[in-house]
């Protein structure tokens, strides 16, 4: 799956998890192993709002089948449907 940035980049699943964990990796190492368990509320709920977006789904990128028939055409689809079967 690909993700689209708001600089319209696209970033597949394998790349954007990279730099999530590089991220991670570097605040750990700029906050340093004792301020782990306190961190200034604004970071806080920063990371509050990524665990609440990570448990929420996606919605699905492939169209369903209603969305793709135009209901216009729908009845001159089946028209002719029925007549080759005919």
């Amino acid at each position: 799956m690909l993700t689209t940035t708001g600089m319209n980049m696209r970033i597949d699943a394998v790349h954007s998890r990279a730099i999530c964990d590089e991220i991670g990796d570097r605040l750990r190492e700029k906050l340093g192993r004792e301020a782990t368990c306190e961190l200034p509320p604004h970071l806080q709920h920063l990371i509050e709002r990524l665990a609440e977006a990570d448990r929420e789904t996606a919605p699905s990128l492939v169209p369903s089948l209603e969305d793709m028939i135009d209901p216009r055409h729908e009845s001159s689809i089946c028209e002719s449907f029925d007549e080759q079967l005919a």
